[in-house]
């Protein structure tokens, strides 16, 4: 038997329609229920005053790390204008070399560097110097070796404190020889060669007269302290891979 459209009933159909238009409405009202309570939720985050973040380092942690390691062997030999200049050529020996002490901590923690330059105050005293240039030497692991073992820091500080010192006199040397011998280089063209060659061997760290083995294996060993693969200065290695360069040409 055939099906005849004639016999369909239409009222099924309406109700079932008139349903899902109610249950339409009434999904459609609670989403915009929703969304006005989600919109009061988030003006009423905006407008509560945002906790700040407690400070990492204070002020009397740093003025304990100092005077533990004042109690230190070596301490006494500390400099702080040398510990200054350790910081700087700190800083100058990182990558990149163009950011500060602050920075360079900020970069790895947030607000690290920050709230240890608050700490310290404006005014640099020994103590204050040895416990930032601990932070250049350590980085965010200073803390740890502050509190752990103050003896270990003043001993690494007198250490680079004497290699700092070295380098600088050498350059302070190098830059007096190499006036010295632009005023040699103006009448002599062959003393200009030699002056390269010596400022070359400075920046190997060795003396005029050094043996090709010598040569390379201070290149090797630099080369390994300054590579940026390994966290060393771009710009050390550019000028330890130049002044190789220039000395087996």
């Amino acid at each position: 038997m055939g099906f005849d459209p004639r016999q369909r009933t239409p009222h099924r159909v309406t109700s079932n329609v008139e349903a899902l238009l109610r249950e339409n409405d009434a999904l459609r009202r609670e989403i915009q229920h929703l969304q006005r309570e989600l919109e009061r939720a988030r003006r009423s985050q905006w407008q509560q005053p945002s906790a700040q973040a407690p400070a990492r380092i204070s002020a009397a942690q740093v003025q304990a790390w100092g005077d533990a390691m004042a109690l230190q062997p070596g301490w006494s030999q500390l400099r702080q204008s040398a510990l200054e200049l350790l910081i700087d050529q700190l800083n100058r020996n990182s990558f990149p070399s163009r950011l500060s002490l602050q920075q360079r901590l900020d970069r790895l923690v947030s607000g690290l560097g920050t709230d240890l330059l608050a700490a310290v105050g404006p005014r640099i005293t020994k103590k204050t110097a040895a416990v930032l240039a601990a932070f250049a030497l350590y980085g965010v692991r200073a803390s740890e070796w502050l509190e752990e073992d103050p003896a270990r820091v003043v001993s690494e500080l007198r250490q680079r404190q004497s290699q700092a010192s070295r380098r600088q006199s050498r350059r302070t040397s190098s830059d007096r020889r190499t006036r010295s011998d632009r005023r040699r280089t103006d009448r002599d063209p062959s003393a200009a060669a030699m002056s390269e060659e010596a400022e070359a061997l400075a920046v190997l760290d060795l003396e005029v007269g050094a043996t090709q083995e010598q040569i390379k294996q201070a290149f090797r060993r630099l080369v390994k302290r300054h590579h940026p693969d390994v966290g060393g200065s771009a710009s050390a290695f550019r000028r330890v891979n130049e002044a190789y360069q220039r000395l087996v040409a």
